[in-house]
């Protein structure tokens, strides 16, 4: 784990110089795990408000590196103490202590020491809104809170479901589901909905399930899910695409023919429109100019004709 890891997996996504820049201030050495950049972090002695506020000025009125990593460094226990608190949502501490970073890298950034707050309150609000991001992005396949008050109803439905179930009566069989009461209790004390709460904790209690064919034991593909979806004709944009063809070879065509002349019309109708009992076209060129007493070609030009002012008919009909 090197020095470059301490920071950010993606130091362009705090809008920050590169990690390049960054390093040639930065003191920690390459490390091999976890544990040992865990251990290096904590060791990196906090800075007393004076040198946070002077090297906050730096950053700020001269764009000193050198300023803002201290600022940095002097802080990354604080990621690590945070990135423990969301280890059971099944994610590498690792990338938890990753995103943090970032969002520490963003509050260095935007840090002014005329508020009159310390940085260490002031991170607090990137780093978990990283790490919030990082889990709702990679938890699930399919993204389980969207809204704010859904964002604010996955973070805490957890640990409250937790304080509940610590609070039965010794002996009580350990319960997965929540009850009636205790989803009252929750939407009442996160102001949300009692079915918003039923729905997040069905998902949350949900798994992804594997959509692909896996082989089993005999090296064969199993039957999986795939097999067995909703005909694709049934998709909704599917449907709606398929209305709109039919109402524009209805109404559509109607309409346009409606702007022809009635012997343009009838060669048209003749021609595309009247399908034999074969399933063969209409009448032929020749057939129409001897029933009109012109000459095929003039059919033909008159045909060519009718179908331009078709054409754009059924497109400002569309």
């Amino acid at each position: 784990m090197s020095a470059t890891f301490a920071l950010a997996p993606n130091a362009a996504a705090a809008s920050l110089p590169a990690p390049a820049a960054w390093s040639r201030s930065l003191t920690l050495p390459p490390l091999g795990n976890l544990d040992a950049y865990i251990s290096a972090v904590n060791r990196i002695p906090m800075l007393s408000a004076e040198e946070e506020r002077d090297c906050a000025r730096r950053w700020r009125e001269q764009h000193d590196l050198e300023a803002a990593a201290k600022l940095v460094l002097s802080h990354l226990r604080l990621v690590v103490a945070i990135s423990r608190q969301y280890l059971g949502y099944g994610l590498p501490q690792a990338d938890l202590i990753q995103e943090g970073n970032v969002g520490l890298m963003k509050a260095v950034k935007r840090f002014d020491p005329a508020q009159g707050v310390r940085l260490v309150s002031y991170a607090v609000h990137w780093i978990k809104a990283e790490i919030h991001e990082f889990i709702l992005r990679n938890w699930r396949m399919v993204r389980v809170a969207t809204t704010k008050a859904q964002r604010k109803l996955f973070f805490n439905l957890r640990s409250l479901k937790a304080g509940l179930k610590a609070d039965n009566a010794e002996g009580e069989p350990v319960r997965e589901r929540l009850t009636p009461a205790e989803i009252d209790t929750i939407a009442r004390d996160l102001g949300v909905k009692r079915e918003e709460v039923i729905e997040m904790e069905a998902r949350m209690s949900g798994s992804d399930v594997v959509l692909d064919p896996l082989p089993n034991e005999d090296g064969e593909e199993a039957l999986a899910p795939i097999a067995y979806l909703a005909d694709p004709r049934h998709e909704p944009t599917e449907v709606l695409a398929a209305r709109e063809r039919e109402k524009l070879a209805t109404e559509g065509i109607e309409q346009a023919l409606a702007q022809l002349d009635e012997r343009s019309r009838r060669i048209i109708t003749e021609r595309w429109l009247n399908v034999g009992d074969d399933g063969h076209g209409g009448k032929t060129l020749q057939e129409l100019a001897d029933e009109f007493g012109v000459s095929a070609e003039r059919i033909r030009q008159i045909e060519a004709a009718a179908l331009k002012k078709l054409r754009q008919a059924l497109q400002a009909y569309a």
